[in-house]
């Protein structure tokens, strides 16, 4: 049984190691082999999922830090955060784009899809700008990943009069006010 689990770089569970044992003609109770596991403390080591949600674009045009982590707002609409982040679902992994407004903390805008492309974060920008209705000059700040430079998510932008602040590359505490949020 120990042969078979370290064989399988130790990934494998009882249910594996017993269908395991059972092809190579050996006769054993699943839960027999579940005890013995146990006893031996082998445990499957559980594959960890790095998915990761920045791919910044070397050409891109990033804006400056404006924001620079005054993550506090005298008044609504004036201040908002943007992120990604990935969800585990019984479908899979789905990801999440949030748009927060800094006065409240309140998420005015998200979306969920399947795959991360500039269309996910701007229907969560086109969601917060439909119910909010903010004034020109908003202070717009996210991360510099290619879909936050990306041409569509600009001109929306451009198009509300927002103004545009980008946390540096790799500072998480840049965007602190939406790390937080993930969690």
């Amino acid at each position: 049984m120990k042969i078979v689990f370290q064989a399988n770089r130790g990934v494998y569970g009882s249910p594996r190691v017993h269908a395991e044992l059972q092809d190579q003609g050996m006769k054993c109770a699943r839960k027999r082999v579940a005890r013995l596991m146990r006893e031996q403390e082998l445990y499957a080591k559980r594959p960890r999922h790095r998915t990761v949600t920045t791919h910044s674009d070397p050409e891109a045009q990033v804006a400056p830090n404006l924001l620079q982590r005054e993550f506090g707002a005298e008044q609504p609409n004036t201040k908002w955060a943007a992120d990604t982040t990935y969800i585990w679902t019984a479908e899979g992994w789905l990801y999440l784009a949030v748009v927060l407004d800094l006065f409240s903390r309140m998420v005015v805008g998200w979306s969920m899809a399947a795959t991360q492309d500039a269309a996910l974060v701007i229907q969560a920008l086109q969601m917060a700008i439909a119910r909010r209705h903010p004034p020109p000059g908003l202070l717009h700040h996210s991360d510099r990943g290619s879909t936050y430079t990306s041409a569509g998510y600009q001109a929306v932008l451009a198009q509300q009069g927002m103004i545009v602040s980008m946390s540096r590359t790799a500072d998480c505490y840049d965007n602190a006010a939406m790390e937080s949020v993930r969690r």
